[in-house]
């Protein structure tokens, strides 16, 4: 981690699972980075942990390259993951892009409200009419992607690239399938849409429902 804070990241570590879980709640970090190779407790028990008391983003980083246990801690919460062994470039990237989507960047305000829809990027909430919506961390990215271009078309390979980081082209039903998803979570359908407007050909728009 000396090569994070020699690029002028606040940097505090932990050698085991409870340690970085105190160190969590206690310092309230903008970001972890968490082994999931601990000598303590297994680093998917620490990330459920941690997603029990906090939406910080995570990012794993592990020597398990094994497809269905990245997906576990990617189901479970983590926003994204590294493969040992990386260097601290490839390390500061994902974190750039963690936070850019989690909302770190300063174009995106703190609270984003549309209509009767508010999303706090920061507290990583959202709420309806007042009323709290669970959401998966891919949605909620998704969610505060659309947020902070509030009123904009934005286009299916725009969300691909910004939000799943996947900048080659190919089939979008990814974006399909979470936006179905998120229809169904703040009450509409694709044919009776009121906050996620499709523009046919084009792409997709967060925006209050009309009157």
């Amino acid at each position: 981690m000396r090569a994070l804070d020699e690029r002028g990241y606040a940097v505090s570590s932990a050698a085991t699972g409870m340690a970085g879980l105190s160190e969590v709640v206690d310092r309230r970090p903008d970001l972890v980075v968490l082994d999931l190779g601990l000598p303590d407790v297994d680093g998917t028990e620490v990330l459920a942990m941690i997603r029990a008391v906090s939406q910080v983003p995570i990012i794993i980083a592990s020597a398990r390259d094994d497809e269905p246990s990245l997906l576990r801690a990617l189901d479970s919460g983590a926003d994204d993951y590294v493969i040992k062994p990386f260097t601290a470039a490839q390390l500061e990237a994902r974190i750039r892009a963690v936070l850019r989507r989690a909302g770190g960047s300063s174009k995106l305000p703190n609270v984003v409200v549309v209509g009767d829809l508010e999303i706090d990027v920061r507290a990583r909430r959202t709420t309806l009419a007042g009323e709290k919506i669970e959401l998966s961390p891919k949605e909620f990215e998704l969610l505060a992607y659309l947020a902070g271009r509030a009123g904009e078309v934005v286009t299916k390979r725009e969300l691909l690239t910004d939000v799943w980081q996947q900048s080659y082209g190919g089939p979008d039903k990814t974006v399909d399938v979470h936006l179905s998803w998120l229809r169904r979570k703040l009450g509409e359908t694709a044919d009776r849409p009121r906050y996620l407007q499709a523009v046919r050909g084009v792409g997709v728009r967060l925006a209050a429902p009309e009157t």
